[in-house]
């Protein structure tokens, strides 16, 4: 495995009084989702934590945009209907960036051993409710603490349909998005998802480095300069997610905040039975939320030039 050691490059113009973000409520959110029962697009879970997920970013942002599509899923040959979700803030900035994550979770725990558990849907709280979590305290923050830059959250329909190894089948919100823009062109994007494992370790995505490695270096030495142990500064795994479709077909820089080992290199959560609350934790979600609110209050600050 190759590793990347990083230079602190970007200390200029950062701000230390920016908000703090708020890991229990955070966590709060991951449990409510998770009351929903699994929310595998089309279930009674799925459009109850819509109508949730609408209802607080009513309270918060300047607007929202519903971005309805429709998928036949490739293995069991159904047909859903998805919707995207787009809150704004402060719109009419002329820098505007992207945190997203997927809302949906999967309808299959595939990975589950005995065979009786596969067609079981999963619960989802790190592989979905985790970075739903982390936007919506965002959304607070940012309605009570208004940005110098425009940061649209968007919540992906449709990330958790795919078939293995079939990479196109999955990120169906992402590429719908990508290829058709409900809004301007942002100008880069991050993507969050499983970022509330308890045992929480974030490298550097291989992708995400090739697609905006400025973004890349500056954000993992600001969580070394902020003290967020859970980033680790080397290079792991490419994964395909939605960072993805932004960057290949909408021609956004984007990257990914995702944990590869839910939990460990020893024991697996992804995509089955297990991925329930009891397995997140809010410092997890603290640790993701905090550098991404230093994120945002400090962005307008960094002149990186060409990406």
């Amino acid at each position: 495995m190759r590793y990347l050691f990083l230079i602190f490059l970007f200390t200029s113009g950062c701000q230390s009084n920016v908000p703090n973000f708020n890991g229990g409520f955070a966590f709060e959110h991951l449990v409510t989702q998770c009351d929903f029962g699994p929310r595998n697009p089309g279930s009674e879970g799925y459009y109850s934590c819509l109508k949730f997920i609408l209802g607080e970013l009513d309270l918060y942002a300047d607007g929202i945009i519903l971005q309805d599509f429709s998928y036949r899923e490739k293995q069991y040959k159904k047909n859903y209907n998805l919707q995207n979700v787009i809150a704004r803030f402060n719109p009419d900035a002329e820098f505007q960036t992207i945190i997203s994550a997927h809302w949906d979770t999967r309808p299959w725990a595939d990975q589950e051993e005995d065979q009786k558990d596969k067609r079981s849907p999963i619960l989802g709280a790190n592989d979905g409710a985790s970075g739903v979590a982390v936007l919506l305290e965002l959304a607070r923050i940012m309605g009570q603490n208004p940005p110098e830059i425009g940061v649209n959250l968007i919540f992906f329909d449709g990330e958790d349909l795919g078939t293995p190894g079939q990479n196109e089948t999955y990120c169906q919100g992402s590429r719908f998005f990508a290829k058709n823009l409900p809004i301007p062109r942002p100008d880069e994007a991050i993507n969050l998802d499983m970022v509330g494992d308890k045992q929480l370790v974030l490298p550097i995505e291989r992708y995400s480095l090739r697609q905006h490695p400025k973004l890349v270096r500056y954000l993992w030495d600001r969580a070394s300069d902020l003290g967020l142990d859970a980033f680790e500064g080397r290079v792991d795994y490419a994964i395909y997610d939605d960072h993805i479709a932004l960057y290949e077909i909408a021609g956004i820089p984007a990257i990914d905040l995702i944990d590869f080992k839910y939990p460990n290199s020893y024991t697996n959560y992804w995509h089955t039975l297990n991925d329930i609350p009891e397995n997140c934790s809010a410092e997890s979600l603290w640790q993701v939320g905090q550098l991404m609110v230093d994120y945002i209050y400090n962005r307008d600050g960094q002149n990186w030039g060409d990406k």
